[in-house]
């Protein structure tokens, strides 16, 4: 068994900054499932949201976000973390993170959608990237954080489990798969972090990385903690649509400097809301979504080759360069993007601290539902709850009674009478039909038929799935399947709860929003505590 002051499952800004702030004190060790670098974080084109600009204020942030939200967003949390803002980006510029700057020095702030003013804090449309190369040479330079890559967790380890008589469902650390020796051995912690982001990759089409499976929702889930409004699905309206391109999201920011969307006969999109091209991620995806259907088009086009070439080039060099290697300059060409899978607004239910319905166990970033997003996302607010929340959860973890007591010896993984699977066809056939019946029947626009149908299939899936874990050696592969098929499970069941269409839930049988019934969190709680099965 190894142990650490705290265990941190995931690499992502959240997870880092959790890090950074306990190490103070303690050791910790960072599991990331592959290398540091495939995070969502990573991946994040757009920036961090701050009213930092003239004439612009944390009020007017936090208007712009209860508005996205659908009704549902807590204002408290809303407050706290609109204005921790300034001190987040403060925090991440000490550490070099190279965000860019007008010509008299002060951060450049670009705006996307849903935002009434320009607070998007870049660098350039890479944002993500140069926050986590700044993070992770913090990390690496400091004594008391040791960094383990390429390990996989499989499952938390609940005190009742470890020790026979025991009451309590503390959480003592997670069973962990190294998928370079394809051992499981036990990381020990009194303190342990799901920082595991999102489940993209539940969707057929996502613009997440393959570690997005749902992971930290999954194994907090069996261990019994809550988890609340999985139905809210972001689908980001603009990914770049070509045959080579493998999840390359063209960001909202584009937008935000003037580029547009039209139909492959070049009509302007009917976007019905007053802010047009750029009005919130749902309302932009459900009129792509209604265009291509009414058409019979496989994509639209995003427009830039009006705006200045230079300045497209030097704002959005990633997504030139990339469109170049795919043979569209995007100076002189559209580019034809389709919606996508893209930001998971629920989560494993956390207080204002991080802290989740189990002891010991905290959640923080993409896997947790802190009350923030309520039923729509407002652009670059994710990295921005990160920040916060990663640092508020260490420090309430740095305070924490448990922290005090030692954790006791963690029994060997049993793997029982599991033999090498000999099919891998089955995990990668049983994989891409829970995506297909995700994207088919959950997806942008939903009904009771299509989820009803989607309950079925995905219960069949689910069943196979677990049966087909208990009888193999386990692999990175067959720990994300298993994870996604819950996760997929539980955002049809929420999904199949709400009788109203609200922000990104848009239901064709129950089309008006419900303020008397549903303007409340959908929350699904595991009965009996610890089983993993739905109450």
């Amino acid at each position: 068994m190894k142990t650490s002051d705290f265990l941190v499952i995931g690499s992502g800004l959240a997870g880092l900054k959790f890090a950074l702030k306990a190490a103070e004190v303690g050791t910790v060790r960072v599991l990331a499932k592959r290398d540091l670098l495939e995070a969502n974080t990573a991946y994040a084109q757009g920036g961090i949201a701050a009213a930092l600009g003239p004439g612009d204020d944390p009020g007017s942030h936090i208007d712009d976000t209860l508005a996205c939200g659908g009704g549902i967003s807590h204002p408290d949390t809303v407050r706290l973390i609109v204005e921790s803002a300034r001190d987040a980006i403060q925090h991440l510029v000490s550490l070099g993170v190279p965000f860019a700057r007008s010509e008299d020095g002060e951060l450049e702030l670009g705006r996307e959608g849903g935002h009434s003013e320009r607070r998007i804090v870049h660098a350039a449309d890479a944002t993500g990237r140069a926050v986590m190369l700044g993070m992770i040479k913090a990390i690496k330079d400091h004594p008391r954080i040791e960094i383990s890559p390429n390990h996989c967790a499989v499952d938390l380890v609940l005190e009742r489990k470890v020790r026979k008589g025991a009451d309590g469902f503390r959480c003592l650390g997670a069973y962990v798969l190294d998928s370079e020796s394809r051992r499981i051995e036990a990381f020990g912690a009194p303190i342990t972090v799901l920082a595991t982001g999102g489940c993209g990759k539940v969707y057929r089409y996502s613009t997440n990385p393959d570690v997005a499976t749902g992971d930290g929702v999954a194994m907090a889930w069996r261990a019994g903690c809550r988890v609340a409004n999985l139905e809210f699905i972001q689908f980001h309206p603009t990914c770049l649509y070509h045959p080579d391109a493998k999840d390359f999201l063209i960001t909202e920011a584009v937008r935000g400097e003037g580029a547009y969307l039209t139909n492959l006969a070049g009509e302007r999109l009917a976007i019905d809301h007053p802010l047009g091209d750029l009005a919130p991620r749902d309302i932009v995806a459900r009129a792509i979504d209604r265009e291509m259907k009414r058409r019979g088009d496989r994509h639209v086009l995003i427009h830039l080759e009006h705006l200045d070439p230079a300045h497209v080039r030097v704002r959005f060099p990633t997504i030139y360069e990339t469109c170049l290697r795919h043979g569209i300059d995007i100076t002189r060409q559209p580019i034809p993007v389709v919606p996508a899978a893209h930001y998971q607004c629920g989560g494993v239910m956390t207080d204002l601290e991080g802290r989740t319905d189990l002891p010991g166990l905290f959640a923080v970033g993409e896997v947790a539902h802190t009350g923030l997003h309520g039923a729509n996302r407002l652009a670059s607010n994710s990295l921005l709850e990160a920040a916060v929340m990663g640092e508020r959860a260490a420090l309430r973890a740095l305070a924490d009674p448990l922290r005090a007591l030692p954790v006791p010896e963690i029994p060997d993984w049993d793997a029982g009478k599991a033999t090498l699977p000999r099919e891998s066809v089955l995990i990668d056939a049983h994989w891409e039909m829970v995506r297909k019946v995700m994207w088919d029947f959950v997806g942008i626009v939903r009904n009771d038929h299509r989820l009803e149908l989607a309950a079925r299939y995905i219960e069949i899936l689910r069943k196979s799935i677990e049966n087909y874990y208990w009888d193999f050696v386990l692999d990175r592969n067959l720990i994300e399947l298993r994870n996604l098929a819950l996760v997929a499970e539980l955002i049809v069941v929420s999904a199949r709860r709400r009788l109203e269409s609200r922000g990104l839930h848009y239901n064709e049988d129950h089309a008006a929003r419900d303020d008397r019934s549903f303007a409340a969190d959908t929350v699904l709680q595991p009965a009996p505590a610890g089983s993993g099965a739905l109450g």
